[in-house]
């Protein structure tokens, strides 16, 4: 049925070369962030999923942690 409905539309050929002409734009846009990055950006990001604070909150120290 799917093959039927795609036979009848015209220019269908067009919408996979632009799909996938947005899908490598998308990924160099997203490889040419990343390697813009700063080092400092990437290890403050690196390191949240350790965190146990959330983000925008002061970090608690070892001392702090003992006292709880």
């Amino acid at each position: 049925m799917i093959k039927s409905v795609l036979e009848h539309i015209g220019g269908v050929g067009v919408y996979g070369v632009l799909s996938i002409c947005l899908f490598f734009a998308f990924f160099l846009g997203v490889l040419m962030w990343v390697g813009r990055l700063k080092q400092s950006d990437l290890n403050s990001i690196s390191a949240l999923p350790l965190e146990d604070s959330a983000p925008g909150e002061p970090a608690e120290t070892q001392s702090t942690r003992s006292e709880l």
